[in-house]
């Protein structure tokens, strides 16, 4: 726990890669205790770090809003209880009394000729595309175990992939560095006003008014966009219809924002697209590299048509990643593999082991929330880049673990936790450490593709 007017390490890190003043991180102050378990790696001081900065970005919005200056010294107080329930919000969850499915028969970590590979086989496609690539006669545990332990872990990896799976060999040593952000700048510098003018913004809602076009999945996306949601935009999300979304991810991360389908293979599809993206302040975007460009929809095309626009992109391995993996696809468990964290956290018996909470994916969602808000608090117009890789570089190289348990022994996740209803039933809950959402998501999907009226 912080205290007083002290500065979190941590947080100073993340402000100043968001490009923050950083006389502006004494502002937040920690109030009481979390406990995201133990382990070898400084996750709690990450998840701290992660929504403070947030929290000093939408302070920071607020103010400018308000027409005032970033240097408010007013202070911003996170509870630490309200962030580690966050962290795992997933495992919180309840539907109608019912725990969520979390990972699948075939996704974990299997031992190979050579070592370890973790798969992800979720989504019923990956599932397919696994049992394809491996020639298993059912989609039974036993069959993938017996598959994977005759070949070496590439070959299982590759095979995947190739395939259209998710497998990824446990690598012994820490990936290469990456950065926990990168801004692009649209057209030069930056100009103030560059964006739309937003105007005063109502206390506790820096992003009200704001559209968001939300073309993300799965945990970090939505949690940046159901964050933004929560302080005042206007979030509407889109998928395509041949790709749904698992019902009780989306009922964790559904919170603050409306979801509709559009087929953009489709005339009449890509015509409402057009029109939303014509009046959108800011676009999130969560497909590996290279799959939004296929309908001339990457960050760059959509800079170059609308130069005010603020664009966040979300990648798994970080743009800078060697190939192939710079465009593969990723989730944070296995990137926490193939970066090197499942093997630092590896048991006695040395089987692979996991973080305490998917903290790549949360703590990239408070991040990228951050980036858009510092975007709109400076006129708009760039282009960001966030990535699963760069959040887990900054894990292992950059952060430290504060020392003490911080009260944690005292620490429940009940007095974050609520019961809300929502298009799957009643949702136990966690709410975000910014506050609670007026109601539960609607069911995927089940929305208009339309935007509120500002």
């Amino acid at each position: 726990m912080t205290i007083g007017g002290e500065r979190d390490f941590g947080t100073a890190q993340a402000w100043e890669a968001l490009g923050g003043a950083p006389e502006l991180v004494e502002r937040v102050r920690y109030a009481g205790s979390g406990n995201l378990g133990e382990g070898p790696l400084p996750v709690g001081e990450l998840a701290r770090a992660t929504v403070g900065a947030c929290a000093l970005a939408a302070g920071e919005l607020g103010a400018v809003r308000a027409g005032g200056t970033t240097g408010d010294p007013s202070p911003l107080v996170v509870d630490e209880g309200a962030v580690a329930t966050a962290f795992v919000s997933e495992r919180h969850l309840r539907v109608s009394g019912r725990a969520p499915v979390t990972f699948a028969p075939l996704s974990g970590f299997w031992p190979a000729a050579d070592g370890w590979v973790r798969t992800h086989a979720n989504y019923p496609h990956h599932e397919a595309a696994l049992v394809r690539a491996l020639g298993l006669r059912s989609p039974e545990p036993e069959a993938l175990r017996a598959a994977v332990a005759g070949r070496t872990a590439v070959e299982v990896q590759e095979l995947a992939y190739a395939a259209g799976g998710l497998a990824v060999a446990v690598a012994e040593r820490y990936g290469d560095p990456q950065p926990l952000v990168e801004t692009v700048r649209t057209t030069g510098e930056r100009e103030p006003g560059r964006g739309r003018a937003l105007g005063e913004a109502p206390p506790g809602r820096p992003v009200a008014g704001v559209r968001v076009l939300d073309l993300t999945r799965v945990i970090a996306g939505p949690v940046a966009t159901r964050t933004l949601g929560l302080l005042g935009a206007d979030v509407l999300r889109i998928d395509t219809p041949g790709l749904p979304e698992a019902d009780d991810a989306y009922a964790d991360t559904g919170f603050g924002k409306r979801s509709a389908l559009l087929d953009l293979a489709r005339a009449g599809d890509r015509e409402v697209f057009e029109g939303l993206l014509a009046e959108a302040d800011v676009v999130v975007t969560g497909y590996r590299p290279g799959a939004l460009e296929r309908h001339g929809l990457g960050a760059r095309e959509l800079s170059e048509r609308r130069p005010g626009l603020v664009v966040a992109e979300l990648c798994a391995w970080g743009r800078r990643a060697p190939q192939p993996w710079a465009g593969r696809r990723g989730f944070d468990s296995l990137v926490q593999a193939g970066y090197g964290i499942a093997a630092a956290c590896a048991g006695p018996d040395g089987t692979p082991g996991v973080l305490p909470a998917q903290a790549l994916d949360h703590g990239t969602g408070y991040l990228l929330a951050a980036g858009v808000m510092r975007a709109l608090a400076g006129g708009g117009g760039c282009r960001l880049r966030f990535s699963l890789a760069g959040t887990g570089s900054w894990l292992v190289r950059g952060l430290a673990p504060a020392g003490g348990d911080g009260g944690a022994a005292a620490y429940s996740a009940e007095p974050w936790l609520r019961e809300t209803g929502s298009g799957y039933g009643v949702l136990r809950h966690a709410v975000s450490p910014f506050g609670e959402w007026a109601g539960g998501p609607s069911r995927w999907g089940t929305d208009r593709a339309v935007w509120l009226p500002r």
